[in-house]
């Protein structure tokens, strides 16, 4: 199989043998794979280097093989590169880390990949943060079938009233409860889950979002920690800004 001229992102890289890499590949038709970069970390291979390297930079990309493991061919930007710093990278970081943990490989997902690269522009461009990563984050789980019905209550049907309390009961959605619950889950005011059915995630809503969503996506990541989330904390430990 030999594909040509793919949009693409790099999610990842690292070393391979002597002058090669593998680097993680999410593109808009073939979805997420691996692909080896022959001979890029040679000397002279300045620009190859860059390319494969560096993530947040729109790639259009070759590949062949007909193994799990791809060829890389052709590599060339398709765009000015999202130079991300600060807390836009560690987000940027972060939304690579996801779809490195949740996308089965070979899975196209062409929106996805659509709102991945609107989100990095928008790091890039130095939008509100918090924004973008929970409307990706929306974008994510609708995509990969984890979506459910914030605005109304699995165990009834009905829609959530703002004046009531709501637990996230896994593979089910939002079920009311009478009080918060002793174990330390996290309960959900109605008026909250409201607003993001409606697609608000900021103001009122931004807190209730951002547990809400991070608990739904830690069903399915597993026990593993996300590495991005513990740069965060490394960097508020130092001082600096979340």
């Amino acid at each position: 199989m030999r594909v040509e001229v793919q949009p693409a992102f790099v999610l990842h890289s690292r070393p391979y043998r002597d002058s090669s890499a593998i680097v993680e590949l999410f593109t808009a038709e073939y979805g997420r794979f691996s692909a080896v970069a022959r001979g890029v970390r040679r000397a002279g291979k300045r620009r190859a280097q860059v390319v494969v390297n560096q993530p947040f930079v729109p790639l259009l990309v070759s590949f062949s093989g007909r193994s799990e493991l791809k060829t890389l061919g052709q590599c060339e930007l398709a765009g000015r590169p999202h130079r991300l710093q600060g807390d836009s990278l560690l987000s940027g970081l972060y939304l690579n880390e996801l779809l490195m943990r949740l996308l089965h490989r070979h899975d196209p997902h062409p929106r996805l990949f659509a709102a991945y690269g609107s989100a990095i522009e928008s790091l890039g461009h130095g939008d509100a943060l918090e924004p973008e990563l929970r409307q990706f984050e929306l974008q994510l789980i609708d995509e990969l079938g984890y979506s459910f019905d914030f605005g109304a209550d699995a165990a009834s049907g009905e829609g959530v009233r703002e004046d009531c309390l709501y637990v996230y009961e896994a593979e089910v959605g939002m079920v009311a409860t009478q009080q918060r619950p002793a174990s330390g889950k996290p309960a959900y005011q109605g008026a909250d889950l409201r607003r993001i059915a409606a697609g608000e995630v900021t103001g009122e809503a931004a807190g209730t979002a951002k547990r809400l969503l991070r608990e739904v996506l830690s069903g399915h990541l597993g026990h593993e920690p996300l590495r991005s989330r513990a740069l965060f904390r490394s960097t508020r430990n130092q001082g600096e800004q979340p």
